[in-house]
C-alpha cells in the first residue's frame, strides 16, 4: 500500500546527496497524525515535502541554485521543459555547461537539472568558491527530467513559501505551535571517509549541530512537532538523548562502490505515536 502511494505521489525533481527518498517508509511511520503547517529549512531534494504534497508549506535552503530551480519550476515549468531539449548528454557539452553560470534564472534552473542528471551519482558538490565541481558520468540516459512530474510539482511549488535563508532565520520567523518541522541538516560524519564535502560553500560542523540541538529544544518547548535525521554518531546521540531516537538501516547513493552504499541513520522525534508530546 505504502509503496503504491509513493509511486503515485510527487517525486523529487533532482537526485540529491543525502536525499530521503530511500528513507521515506521509515519517516512516514513517525509522522504525527495531525499538524498545521509543514516547514523544511534544509530542503535539499525534498522527498518528504513532495510526498506530503501539502499546500502552504515553507521550504528553504542556503543553496542558491537549488532555490532558484524550485522558484523557476513554480513560475516557468513549460519553458524549462522546452529549453532542456537543446541540452546534449556528452562529456564536452557537460564541461562547457558546468563552466558557465547563466544570468537568466530559467537557464540557471535548466543548468541545475542537466548537471544533476549527467554528473557522477547525481551529486551536488561545490568548492570553497561555490563552484560546482562534480565530474561527468556517462549514465547512458538521455532523459533529463520527468515532464509530467515536473508540471505537477510546479503546482505544489506555486503554493509554497520558497526561501533562500539559513535554517535558524526560517524557524525564528515561521515556526508556530503544532507545525511539523522536518530537520535534515548535513550529517555529522561518522568517519573521515564518510563526508562527501559541500552542498554549499559553507560547512556544517559539530558546533553547528550543537546550535541546531539547542534550537530543537526551544521548538519542542514551543509545541512544534519535530522530526530530525542525522548520522548514528555518538555526538548526535548525546545531543538528542532526551528525545525519541530510532535507528534505521539505509541505502546510500553517493559511493562509487555499491557494497559501501549502506549505513545507519537516526530519526529523532519529540512526540510519541498518536501526537502525544513527550
Amino acid at each position: 500500500m505504502l509503496e503504491k502511494k509513493m509511486n503515485n505521489n510527487l517525486k523529487p525533481i533532482l537526485k540529491w546527496a543525502g536525499g530521503k527518498r530511500q528513507m521515506l517508509p521509515g519517516l512516514i511511520k513517525y509522522l504525527p497524525k495531525n499538524f498545521n503547517n509543514y516547514i523544511e529549512p534544509f530542503i535539499g531534494g525534498g522527498a518528504l515535502f513532495f510526498f506530503l504534497n501539502k499546500n502552504n508549506s515553507i521550504i528553504s535552503d542556503t543553496n542558491d541554485e537549488l532555490i532558484n530551480l524550485y522558484k523557476e519550476v513554480a513560475r516557468n515549468p513549460k519553458k524549462i521543459l522546452k529549453k532542456l531539449k537543446k541540452y546534449k548528454n556528452t562529456k564536452k557539452y557537460f564541461y562547457t555547461v558546468r563552466k558557465e553560470v547563466p544570468n537568466n534564472p530559467t537557464e540557471r534552473a535548466c543548468r541545475t537539472i542537466f548537471l544533476n542528471r549527467t554528473c557522477f551519482n547525481g551529486l551536488y558538490r561545490v568548492n570553497k568558491k561555490g563552484e560546482f565541481n562534480v565530474p561527468y558520468a556517462d549514465n547512458g540516459s538521455t532523459k533529463l527530467t520527468d515532464g509530467n512530474n515536473l508540471l505537477k510539482t510546479s503546482q505544489l511549488l506555486k503554493k509554497t513559501i520558497l526561501l533562500n535563508l539559513s535554517y535558524d532565520l526560517v524557524l525564528k520567523k515561521y515556526a508556530k505551535k503544532n507545525d511539523l518541522i522536518f530537520l535534515d541538516p548535513p550529517y555529522l560524519p561518522v568517519s573521515k571517509f564518510s563526508d562527501f564535502k559541500r552542498y554549499t560553500k559553507e560547512q556544517f560542523h559539530l558546533e553547528d549541530h550543537k546550535k541546531l540541538a539547542s534550537i530543537y529544544e526551544k521548538l519542542h518547548e514551543k509545541g512544534c512537532y519535530l522530526i530530525l535525521t542525522n548520522s548514528n554518531s555518538p555526538e548526535i546521540l548525546k545531543l538528542y538523548k532526551k528525545f525519541n531516537i530510532k535507528i534505521l538501516n539505509t541505502k546510500r547513493n553517493i559511493n562509487a562502490k555499491g557494497n559501501l552504499r549502506t549505513g545507519k541513520d537516526i530519526i529523532v522525534t519529540n512526540y510519541e505515536a498518536g501526537n502525544r508530546a513527550i
